[in-house]
């Protein structure tokens, strides 16, 4: 079931155009000036229920406008969006009840208040009912370790804790769409793996439908099974990852060590591109041979100790990709 669609989706802003200098300033009060910047040009793509897809650009891009469209935040100048059949931007209080929003940097939490009386809040904001909200605490507590800090003020929390709470509170009206942006940025790799876990956790027990924007690659390859990859506001590719590294970038390694320091390996297909003792670095790109030939010819014909595969990391790819883009614009 399709529960969001995006159709020939645009975004434009008129930003100020300014001078520099003291004359420049004043000349610009009175005499405005503007440019126009396309934001998002002509994006579509539609996200079914219980997906997991991870929305990925550099900065600049068009994520953000799009999440806020989809939020209902921001109005686009052209195209059609619908979240669980209804218009974000017309209905913005049916879709708040729709949706799950987290952003990064910008926390839901009450400074001054304690993590418990914070939740009680939106409790009565979303006018949960006594037994869902007693259910849901108790999940989030247990999933999210949560119990320690549960009543402690928001200003003496770690930015892990603070992200925990604020993902927790997004999820606590149980919304069918949780649109995530940077959620474990600045988290050291305990509470990201934990973070991650509770995610892919929600989206089994929930089919809940989570919308990830990030620059953390590893996030992407740990939550996701679907990526869409935008430039400059245009669509670049939407699809399984698998299938996105498989058409981006065939190179893969495998790392072998053969019970003989003194063996010789030679294929055609298969290329040594380092040697450390009995350990060899084995380069070779899928498209010529697949990872499942390469390891069978190695174990049918070589004496080994340990072999290790190596998929080919989605961040170079995604790199490579801008890189080769931009030195065809330049």
């Amino acid at each position: 079931m399709e529960l969001i669609i995006v159709s020939n989706l645009h975004k434009i802003f008129k930003v100020l155009i300014r001078k520099k200098g003291l004359k420049g300033s004043l000349a610009s009060f009175f005499f405005r000036k503007y440019k126009k910047v396309e934001a998002v040009n002509n994006i579509s793509f539609s996200v079914n229920r219980g997906e997991l897809v991870g929305y990925i650009g550099p900065n600049g891009a068009g994520k953000s406008t799009t999440i806020k469209i989809l939020s209902g935040i921001l109005v686009p100048s052209g195209g059609n969006v619908y979240v669980n059949g209804i218009i974000p931007y017309e209905q913005r209080k049916k879709n708040a009840f729709n949706i799950g929003v987290v952003f990064g940097q910008r926390s839901q939490l009450y400074w001054d208040l304690p993590v418990e009386e914070t939740f009680d809040l939106y409790k009565r904001m979303f006018k949960i009912d006594n037994a869902k909200y007693k259910k849901n605490v108790e999940l989030f507590i247990d999933l999210l370790d949560m119990n320690d800090f549960f009543g402690t003020p928001v200003r003496q929390l770690s930015l892990g804790q603070k992200m925990k709470a604020n993902i927790a509170i997004a999820l606590l009206h149980e919304p069918a769409i949780l649109y995530l942006d940077e959620p474990t940025i600045g988290l050291d790799v305990v509470a990201k793996n934990n973070i991650r876990k509770f995610i892919k956790e929600i989206n089994k027990e929930r089919q809940t439908t989570i919308i990830l924007t990030t620059h953390d690659m590893h996030d992407i390859e740990q939550i996701c099974n679907r990526i869409i990859l935008i430039d400059k506001g245009q669509l670049l590719y939407d699809g399984k990852i698998e299938s996105f590294k498989n058409k981006y970038e065939g190179n893969c390694i495998l790392s072998v060590v053969f019970k003989q320091e003194d063996t010789v390996f030679t294929h055609p297909q298969l290329k040594v591109i380092k040697k450390e003792g009995n350990k060899n670095i084995i380069l070779f790109d899928r498209k010529n041979i697949t990872p499942g030939e390469a390891i069978t010819f190695i174990a049918r014909n070589f004496e080994t100790t340990d072999l290790q595969y190596k998929e080919p990391e989605i961040e170079e790819i995604v790199r490579k990709i801008y890189e080769g883009k931009n030195e065809k614009q330049e």
